[in-house]
């Protein structure tokens, strides 16, 4: 009874009982009949369906006891077979690390968002006070990518008739940087990006920092700051950077 729930993930008694009734009777139909009252006296059944069905009965109920199946109305389904504490205290443990690893890495995924945002806000400001318009030539649009490669590189590209898509091939090294690296290294992010252990901020960069972001999101940059142990200095009359 157990193997067939769990096989079927969702079934009802009569289906469970058929089918075991199915496994000794060519014809389960029948037999399900003479169970219930449906056959003429004298008959001969080749086996105690009464019996069988209980059984059934029984065992479903052995099962729902022990929280292995739920019951609603006439659908039972399927929960799990119990586990050792041992066993079951190893499985926790495991998933939450596999958890732990997730949230680690969704939350570097939404730092490294906050840093674009506030490289992207800092470059609309810096735009703002460059007092004249640039010639059309000499503007870049947003998304880019910039390839470096040595002077000597021989470079062949292919594109696409409808210029959507381009093939380079060089035959030497290269590097590829994207927007969001360049603005970074543009210092567009007060150098967030570098912090590491021991080094300093001061204060003036991350409360500028702190102001471009949505008021919800700026204790995730206070929190970064303060995981990697960063000294966070007085306000100084001098411009704002990492030593």
């Amino acid at each position: 009874v157990c193997e067939k729930v769990k096989l079927k993930g969702s079934t009802t008694y009569n289906e469970v009982a058929d089918e075991l009734v199915a496994e000794f009777s060519s014809d389960p139909i029948a037999s399900r009949a003479a169970f219930q009252g449906g056959y003429m006296p004298g008959d001969q059944e080749p086996f105690d369906q009464k019996n069988i069905r209980r059984r059934v009965y029984d065992a479903l109920n052995v099962l729902m006891a022990m929280n292995i199946i739920s019951k609603e109305k006439k659908e039972i389904k399927w929960i799990g077979l119990p586990t050792n504490a041992a066993q079951e205290c190893s499985e926790l443990e495991s998933e939450r690390e596999k958890r732990l690893e997730r949230i680690n890495v969704k939350k570097q995924q939404l730092r490294d968002l906050l840093l674009q945002q506030i490289a992207f806000k800092q470059l609309v400001e810096r735009n703002k006070t460059m007092g004249s318009v640039p010639a059309t030539n000499a503007l870049i649009s947003l998304p880019f990518i910039i390839v470096n490669t040595e002077k000597k590189t021989v470079i062949d590209c292919s594109i696409s008739n409808d210029k959507t898509e381009y093939l380079f091939n060089f035959d030497n090294t290269f590097e590829i940087h994207d927007d969001i690296e360049v603005l970074k290294r543009m210092g567009l992010a007060f150098h967030l990006e570098k912090l590491e252990d021991g080094q300093t901020l001061d204060r003036q960069a991350l409360d500028r920092a702190k102001l471009i972001l949505p008021e919800a999101l700026r204790p995730e940059l206070e929190e970064m700051v303060d995981e990697k142990d960063i000294k966070v200095l007085p306000v100084s009359p001098r411009k704002s950077r990492i030593h």
